[in-house]
């Protein structure tokens, strides 16, 4: 009979060996090839995250599965950068299957919390409230053929969004698209624009927390090719008027922080932006762009598919699982019910984009 056991390492001590099984893991489970669950993401997180963990699962002392998350108050536990990390969950080699509340009674847990649990994950699932749709792109086959059946899909769409690209160069000086800019003031104003976004719509500035400022400007100076940031910026006669960044893996870039000066809005900047930077990423060899679970039209107008992830949490019976059960079911109920009924949805973003008015006087 095989020896299991589990450790609980800080990220900083997760090594060469640990990157190089823990890849070998993922290829072998066939799951895409997200960056925000390689080790390059999870140990940028322990450095602007200082109660990040890994419980590293072992068979007769050998590495069979890891398990980043975060400790909180009571033994809450929470996906390794709950808020801004696209795709969560344990990586486990084929056959190793724990039980949920087993392996957080060894992390010294008393619940572990989710909201982008990617598919496949049948340790947690069951533990699973709610259910998203989180667009992609597929690229496999090449831009070009992604673009044909965009022009076939919606042929109204592409037309209106290349003579907005047209319009812009008249009236703006030359279009110019760099998918992998080096030049850390231009971040920095997406990181600006971002914030401002936030606050017109009435929502959470995450760059106004320092943590994900601080993570992002790590990711952006990263260099393995394994999970690194990308950072696409399209100009307009040497001004930058759309920016993104995202994390990419060999095969796979997810869309995450994606902002636009607002002076140019008339001309859908970032759906330029958006267009120019699958066409720059098929041909850097990515095969798919994971758009990320939250609702927005262009998403729809993009998408060749889309991929199924999980919001919940895994509760260990006890004290700290009643007090993770206080704290976060009447919050996650009262999204589902404003989730469930569109009108009201509706009424809530223009409730929220009238506070961050109110707040910008």
């Amino acid at each position: 009979m095989s020896d299991r056991r589990v450790e609980v390492i800080g990220p900083g001590r997760l090594g060469a060996d640990d990157h190089k099984i823990w890849r070998e893991i993922r290829a072998a489970s066939g799951a895409p090839a997200n960056p925000f669950l390689d080790p390059v993401f999870t140990s940028a997180v322990g450095l602007v995250r200082p109660r990040a963990e890994v419980a590293v699962l072992r068979e007769d002392g050998v590495p069979v599965g890891y398990f980043p998350y975060e400790r909180g108050f009571a033994g809450q536990g929470r996906a390794i950068g709950l808020g801004v990390s696209d795709s969560q969950g344990a990586v486990l080699r084929d056959g190793v299957r724990p039980d949920a509340r087993a392996l957080l009674r060894a992390c010294a847990l008393s619940s572990w919390e989710f909201d982008n649990l990617e598919s496949g994950q049948d340790v947690f699932l069951p533990h699973t409230a709610e259910v998203l749709a989180s667009p992609v792109v597929d690229l496999d086959e090449g831009f070009e053929h992604y673009a044909r059946g965009l022009r076939a899909g919606s042929p109204g769409f592409l037309k209106q969004t290349l003579a907005k690209e047209r319009r812009l160069a008249r009236q703006a000086g030359e279009v110019r698209f760099e998918y992998d800019e080096a030049d850390p003031g231009a971040l920095r104003t997406l990181m600006r624009w971002k914030s401002a976004q936030y606050r017109r719509t009435g929502r959470r500035d995450r760059f106004a927390q320092e943590w994900i400022t601080r993570l992002v400007e790590l990711l952006a100076r990263g260099e393995d090719p394994g999970c690194r940031g990308v950072l696409s910026v399209l100009y307009a006669g040497d001004r930058p008027v759309a920016a993104h960044f995202g994390l990419r893996s060999p095969t796979v870039l997810s869309w995450w922080f994606p902002a636009y000066d607002p002076a140019y809005g008339r001309y859908s900047p970032g759906l330029l932006l958006l267009l120019r930077m699958l066409e720059a990423a098929a041909a850097e060899g990515i095969e798919a762009v994971d758009l990320g679970s939250g609702p927005a039209r262009y998403k729809e107008s993009f998408k060749t598919r889309d991929l199924r992830v999980y919001e919940g949490a895994a509760v260990v019976p006890g004290p700290g699982g009643a007090v993770h059960r206080l704290r976060r079911e009447p919050v996650r109920a009262a999204r589902r019910f404003v989730r469930d009924r569109p009108r009201l949805a509706r009424t809530a973003a223009r409730a929220l984009a009238e506070l961050g008015r109110v707040r910008d006087r």
